[in-house]
Order: structure tokens, then C-alpha cells, then sequence
């Protein structure tokens, strides 16, 4: 009799936590957190690019110091950073994350322009390899930020919603911080890294 009401209790305890919303948490919560690691896969990649990157435009611009340094600390900001799951549910973090990997994107698109005056740099075959390799990761760091924003913007909603935020509160589930900046369109932009076109003659 007792095995009988223990499990009649449970089915009615999984039916009530099933019907708050407990389960669509679970699921939402695993979509965000692997949505979370394809975006940050696609962030090493880049950052692992960028050695490579700063190495070849040195051989040829050596000059450019200034570029070169601050693409080396951006990426060593980047790198600083630990991106562990638990960085998704603290504001903070995800800012400092964030603002790392927006200065980052400048200092590359700041190096790409200053490699339009340099016509043998543009014709160096391993550049050119990197600048194809730099250009497919950027739009998949576009394609998986896009799956990020929407994975966190179902879970929140629900987090919110009557009666799952009620269970929400129960068990601890908390709004999780999205991307947002400024200019988000421009940021999710991939930076321009055709180098087909001659470089502007001086004046």
C-alpha cells in the first residue's frame, strides 16, 4: 500500500511540475547552454586565427605596430576570459565577455583595412587562405550568436511566464543575460575581408 501512494504521489508531483513549466526549463535550459558552447567554439576559432593572422601582416608591414598590438591584446583580453557555463547566468561576466570579443572584432577590422595598402601582403597565399578561414568563421560566429539570442530568448520567456515563472522561482531558474549592444546589426556584421579590390592610391 505505502509503494502504491509513493508512487501515485510522484506521478502527481511529475503531472504538477509538468504543467508549471519544469520540464519546458530543462529542455530550454539545455538548448541555451549548447547553443552557448557553438558560439563559443566558433569564438576560439577565431582567436585561434589570429596568430597567424598578425605573423603574415608583420612579414609585410612590420611598420604597422600599433594594429598588431592591439589585435595581440585584444585577443589576449579574449583569452583571459574563462567562458565557462556558468558565465551565462552572471550579467556581469557576459558583459566583460562581451565587450572583449566587440574589441576584438575592431582591432581585426582595423588590421583588414590597414592590409589594403599592402599589394604583395594581398597576394600571399597564406594570407589569402586566412582571410577565407576568417571570413567562413565570422558568419558562423553570426549564425550561432543569432541561435544563442533565440535559445535564451524562449528560456526567458518562459522563465517569466505564469505559472512556469513559478517554478522558475522554485528551483532557482533566473533570467539569463542575451547580446545587446549599440549597434547590434553592425557588430553581427562580419568585418569586409575581400581583398580583390586595388588599394586607394595616394593623394
Amino acid at each position: 500500500m505505502r509503494k502504491f501512494l509513493a508512487f501515485t504521489a510522484a506521478a502527481i508531483a511529475a503531472a504538477i511540475l509538468s504543467g508549471c513549466g519544469y520540464n519546458d526549463l530543462q529542455r530550454q535550459d539545455e538548448q541555451v547552454k549548447a547553443a552557448w558552447s557553438e558560439v563559443i567554439n566558433q569564438y576560439q576559432r577565431r582567436a585561434d586565427l589570429v596568430p597567424n593572422l598578425v605573423n603574415t601582416v608583420k612579414g609585410y608591414a612590420a611598420q604597422e605596430e600599433r594594429v598588431l598590438t592591439e589585435v595581440t591584446r585584444a585577443r589576449a583580453t579574449v583569452g583571459s576570459i574563462q567562458a565557462t557555463p556558468e558565465l551565462i547566468n552572471d550579467p556581469q561576466a557576459f558583459a566583460r565577455f562581451q565587450a572583449a570579443q566587440a574589441q576584438l572584432s575592431s582591432a581585426l577590422s582595423r588590421l583588414l583595412v590597414v592590409a589594403e595598402a599592402y599589394p604583395q601582403l594581398k597576394s600571399d597565399q597564406n594570407f589569402r587562405d586566412l582571410q577565407a578561414q576568417l571570413e567562413g568563421t565570422e558568419n558562423r560566429i553570426t549564425v550561432a550568436r543569432n541561435r544563442y539570442i533565440k535559445a535564451v530568448q524562449d528560456y526567458n520567456i518562459t522563465v517569466r511566464s505564469f505559472p512556469s515563472n513559478l517554478t522558475a522561482k522554485m528551483f532557482g531558474y533566473e533570467v539569463k543575460p542575451n547580446f545587446s549592444v549599440d549597434n547590434e546589426k553592425a557588430i553581427a556584421t562580419p568585418p569586409k575581408v575581400d581583398f580583390s579590390a586595388p588599394p586607394a592610391q595616394p593623394h
